[in-house]
């Protein structure tokens, strides 16, 4: 064998040795790069523009997490236009119903999908209410009593956002003016969206007035945990942290009584599916659970559950009361909607967390009563994961 030869076999060895620890190498500074990208992975807000309203730029604000949950916002109504949050299988998917334009949520007919609401969410008898000796009249939009705040409540104004500092909330504001939609005083509003970390939207809401007024405000999402794989949500398993409610006459308003869930087709101390007794309900879920809290702790109201695609959601608030709507009114009808679905009835639920409807005129109720000197303060969380 001679020079040449050896240093042929010299060389084959020397690459044979290198190769594997080039590869060491290669996958060690890929791996130091993933890592990377998951370190400087954190929340997000775009802006894309969603058309005009009152002369003014309505603008979808997209927060956005590590794990690539979605949540969007728009000037109108402060509505929650999308939710992104991912299935048991690590698909993403919007569970509440919306529009893919603002002609959606400016047709006649939009159910409230997503807004805010106000001065007063949930109904009031007759669209009238005493306050220190004086009957104030509103809005009589439905079947003669005032719904949402009547006309143009807060689900149909423009909000200002803005963007607070650490790219995970959005702060919204409005100045109701004394006497807008009957109602007394210069209500003045802030809400603020938080995204969190742990895939939960947190609703902060905040007002003052100048004169003595009745205030409840919420949120209005219609929320299908399947994403819309599954056309209603009968088949969810719904958990409400409630032994009693406010029964209704056959218009929806309180009767003044309150009255135990054990044994009734509104039992949901256990979790059950929101089909099981609901024909026993004239018209379907839309009262008031009374809720099983200690004063106004930030405690959990209630779970939702749907098995087909393992979305578990847990609603926690402040507020003495929930609205469970089970979307009896959804007809398929609405235009506009997200990839043309069609909107059927119980094709979403809402869990409208709130002081009870038409307190104004039911003493025994919880007070709504803001005074000048006071903040209206609550707090409303939706937490998201997989089951």
């Amino acid at each position: 064998m001679d020079l040449f030869e050896i240093n042929i076999i010299k060389m084959k060895r020397a690459i044979m040795i290198a190769v594997p620890f080039l590869s060491i190498i290669a996958t060690g500074c890929k791996n130091k790069s993933d890592k990377k990208e998951i370190a400087v992975s954190k929340h997000s807000i775009t802006e894309q523009s969603f058309g005009m309203y009152e002369s003014k730029p309505v603008t979808e604000y997209t927060l956005s997490n590590a794990s690539g949950m979605q949540v969007g916002i728009i000037n109108f109504g402060g509505t929650v236009t999308k939710l992104i949050t991912p299935d048991k299988n690590g698909a993403m998917g919007d569970v509440v119903l919306g529009f893919d334009s603002l002609a959606g949520y400016l047709q006649k007919g939009n159910p409230y999908f997503g807004a805010l609401i106000g001065r007063y969410a949930n109904r009031i008898a007759n669209g009238k209410f005493m306050l220190n000796g004086k009957q104030y009249s509103l809005a009589q939009n439905d079947h003669g009593n005032s719904l949402h705040g009547g006309i143009k409540g807060f689900d149909k104004v423009y909000w200002n956002i803005e963007k607070i500092p650490g790219d995970s909330s959005l702060k919204l504001s409005y100045l109701s003016k004394d006497g807008e939609e009957g109602y007394p005083g210069n209500l003045n509003i802030q809400v603020i969206y938080t995204l969190g970390s742990d895939n939960s939207l947190k609703m902060e809401f905040t007002a003052t007035t100048d004169k003595p007024t009745p205030v409840n405000l919420t949120n209005h999402s219609y929320f299908n945990l399947s994403a819309g794989k599954d056309s209603t949500i009968l088949g969810h398993e719904l958990k409400l942290n409630s032994d009693r409610y406010t029964p209704v006459n056959d218009l929806l308003i309180p009767t003044g009584k309150i009255s135990p869930v054990k044994g009734t087709a509104m039992d949901f101390i256990k979790a059950k599916k929101v089909g099981r007794n609901i024909d026993l309900v004239k018209g379907g879920y839309d009262q008031n659970w009374i809720l099983n809290k200690n004063g106004n702790n930030l405690e959990e109201a209630a779970t939702v559950y749907d098995d087909s695609s393992g979305r578990f959601m847990e609603v926690f608030t402040t507020e003495p009361g929930l609205q469970f709507y089970s979307g009896n009114f959804l007809d398929g009808t609405l235009t506009n909607t997200k990839n043309g679905n069609r909107y059927v009835k119980h094709g979403a639920l809402c869990l409208e967390a709130q002081h009870y409807p038409d307190s104004p005129n039911e003493p025994s109720f919880p007070g709504t009563i803001l005074k000048p000197g006071e903040t209206y303060h609550q707090i409303t969380v939706y937490k998201f994961s997989i089951k």
